[in-house]
């Protein structure tokens, strides 16, 4: 499954890492008539009436950028620079009527009608944008800070402290768990608020002075009282929302016992793929379409027994 480009992944554009950091090179690139300028508001993509996500250019796109409240560089495509820009501040109806959009959308919802780079690059300003909004003060001294190098790097204004932030990811593992012995059978389990039949493979946060591994093993431990025999690397998926990187396995567990926690999970079971099939023909789909845990189910189901 590595190989494969899942949704969030796959973007095309040139970051411009080695040239963002000069602030005359961005200005150049903000009056570039050719510049194309992706709108949000409050994390929803602003939408054509066709559900397609708005991209201005000339004084479409000058006028947006005038009106933003804060304004990112994501990158180059084809040497046409691509900005996003952040309405949060305005009322939704007058970014809508600023933009010339229909409305507005989540964009986890448009993934079916993007081809998977396009949801990457919208994502990815999605991401970068929320974290902005959360990085107006310095930790260090509660100074306000202010954002540089084409937005990806915030710098505190106070003299004496002059802290650099950069956006962060925040690692998960996610876990598709088999059973040792035959039949051939995987571990899913119900969440807590999730309704009553409602099974997902096991995740959860990297925590600090762990290695993915470790976090698996002790997610499996914690949540599910399931002690790894083996594990290997399946895939990893950009997860910005607001800022995951969810990285997938397939481990096997050392015995059938399992424990759930009660907190996070309310119980667990072990599954045929007869038994995931006889779901899926009922209607239950295998996890979120565009998230990696569909994958990770869909392979293990399409495997031989």
């Amino acid at each position: 499954m590595s190989d494969r480009v899942l949704a969030y992944g796959g973007g095309w554009l040139d970051r411009a890492g080695a040239l963002r950091a000069d602030p005359e090179w961005v200005s150049a690139r903000l009056t570039d008539p050719t510049a194309v300028v992706l709108p949000l508001w409050r994390d929803r993509c602003l939408v054509s009436a066709a559900q397609a996500p708005v991209r201005l250019t000339g004084a479409d796109a000058a006028g947006a950028l005038a009106a933003a409240d804060e304004t990112v560089l994501l990158g180059l495509e084809d040497g046409t620079p691509v900005f996003a820009v952040d309405l949060s501040e305005r009322a939704e109806a007058d970014a809508v009527a600023l933009t010339g959009a229909a409305g507005t959308a989540d964009v986890r919802a448009l993934v079916g009608r993007l081809r998977p780079a396009e949801a990457a690059v919208q994502a990815y300003a999605r991401g970068l944008l929320h974290w902005h909004r959360q990085q107006r003060y310095c930790g260090s001294c509660g100074a306000a800070t202010r954002p540089r190098d084409g937005g990806h790097v915030r710098a505190c204004a106070a003299p004496r402290c002059g802290r650099l932030i950069f956006a962060r990811i925040e690692p998960a593992v996610i876990v598709l768990v088999e059973a040792p012995g035959s039949p051939d059978r995987c571990l899913l389990a119900r969440h807590a608020g999730a309704p009553e039949g409602a099974y997902s493979t096991l995740a959860g946060f990297v925590e600090v002075g762990e290695s993915l591994e470790d976090a698996v093993r002790r997610e499996m431990a914690e949540e599910a009282g399931v002690s790894v025999a083996g594990l290997a690397y399946q895939g990893s998926q950009a997860w910005p929302f607001p800022a995951g990187l969810m990285v997938g396995f397939r481990a096997t567990a050392a015995t059938e016992e399992v424990r759930v926690d009660g907190v996070e999970l309310l119980e667990a079971r072990w599954f045929t793929r007869d038994e995931l099939r006889e779901r899926v023909a009922a209607g239950r789909p295998l996890g979120r379409v565009d998230s990696i845990d569909h994958q990770l189910l869909g392979d293990w189901l399409a495997a031989a027994d």
